[in-house]
């Protein structure tokens, strides 16, 4: 495919090592990188819009930076159920985890499903990558119901003792978001935190403390207020 190799050969152009060394030292594999930085993707990306062939080319190749490109590149209308579960397991970073389930997954029908089945899936990767889309459909789904969400932090709540890092980053940060996300939903997400954060447990704590700091902070405050008039405007 000709816009195949156009994109490869474009990435390997901009190629830093200077950004390798960076991205190793945020703990993300560099064995096949280019140390291309991600606005750049987004700019190259802006030319390939829709191509769900091309897409499934670039993750196919194994490039770090060709598979972000590919959440960028896909048609959503055209990525299957299977497509989700096959690239989920292919993920072995933060960033192109985080990427595919913000730039694609969370776009799916079937992402309230996937947020469900991930989150209590026991590898590192996937699981982090069913807390990421609780996150994002947080922040970005305006639709979906509060009933949807108060069910993953009950998933939070199960899972708030994985000490992995990826995992326990990620379930902060969909409590976060889910907490800023109405006035309802924000009572029930600061109550978790703070019990999460009277618990023993090590990582259950951090994961409560964090969230209460950040959701008692006069931002999210602010937000909220914000959102509440809207609603009652």
């Amino acid at each position: 495919m000709k816009e195949f190799t156009e994109i490869i050969e474009a990435l390997k152009s901009k190629q830093n090592p200077d950004n390798l060394a960076g991205m190793a030292r945020y703990g993300i594999k560099t064995d096949k990188a280019f140390g291309v930085s991600l606005p750049l993707i987004r700019d190259l990306a802006k030319r390939y819009k829709n191509n769900h062939p091309l897409a499934l080319q670039l993750w196919q190749s194994g490039y770090h930076e060709a598979r972000i490109f590919a959440t960028l590149a896909d048609n959503v209308q055209l990525v299957t159920e299977q497509q989700m579960e096959d690239w989920v397991l292919d993920f072995d970073s933060w960033d192109v985890c985080d990427q595919c389930c913000n730039n694609l997954f969370k776009k799916t029908p079937y992402a309230v499903k996937k947020a469900l089945e991930w989150s209590g899936r026991p590898e590192e990767f996937v699981k982090r990558a069913g807390f990421v889309m609780m996150a994002c459909l947080a922040v970005h789904s305006r639709s979906m119901p509060d009933e949807e969400f108060e069910s993953f932090l009950a998933i939070i709540v199960r899972e708030a003792t994985d000490e992995r890092n990826y995992v326990r980053k990620a379930v902060n940060w969909a409590l976060r978001e889910i907490g800023k996300r109405d006035m309802k939903l924000y009572a029930k997400a600061l109550g978790l935190s703070r019990t999460l954060a009277e618990r023993s447990d090590k990582t259950a704590h951090w994961i409560g403390r964090d969230a209460v700091s950040d959701l008692e902070s006069g931002t999210a405050i602010r937000r909220m207020l914000h959102k509440d008039n809207l609603l009652k405007s």
